[in-house]
């Protein structure tokens, strides 16, 4: 196998989108979201991407495995956070935390689990502050990665929101 280096180049990766359950050395559990790579093409300038026209696109075909939570963000934002589920073969699954906005945030709080989804998205990260405790100031600050909704249909409707 050759090493290449990749700085100061410009890359596309294409894949899955998968999640692993990690448990930390306290018993606590968190969801881990990888991109299992299948293609990688490299570009020597940006003038080369000008061609790709899905940056950063994401299509997810699942459930909805949990109740949607609405809530309306501190600037006044309506959103509702999901986690779908994705089957792959041999029994396993993929649980990806989604988000929806606006319009479509109103209508997606209103599925209900096991609802079978398929949405059009980008991966996206945002920063957080953790409290130790309802009661605790004391916190710290943490990453969230989820998938910002920008299209989502429920199969066994004909409309599609976003």
């Amino acid at each position: 196998m050759m090493k290449k280096s990749l700085e100061g180049k410009w890359v596309e990766v294409a894949g899955q989108f998968r999640s692993h359950n990690k448990e930390e050395s306290d018993g606590r559990k968190h969801l881990e979201l990888f991109l299992f790579v299948t293609a990688i093409n490299i570009y020597e300038n940006e003038d080369e991407l000008e061609e790709i026209t899905n940056a950063n696109l994401i299509y997810l075909d699942g459930y909805l495995c949990k109740p949607p939570v609405f809530r309306k963000t501190p600037l006044g934002r309506e959103i509702t956070d999901l986690l779908i589920a994705v089957n792959r073969p041999y029994g396993k699954s993929d649980y990806i935390p989604c988000i929806a906005w606006g319009r479509v945030a109103q209508w997606v709080s209103e599925f209900e689990v096991g609802n079978r989804v398929k949405l059009y998205g980008r991966v996206q990260s945002r920063e957080y502050f953790k409290r130790y405790s309802k009661d605790s100031e004391a916190g710290e600050y943490r990453d969230a990665y989820e998938i910002s909704i920008m299209r989502m249909q429920r199969v066994e409707d004909l409309r599609l929101y976003g």
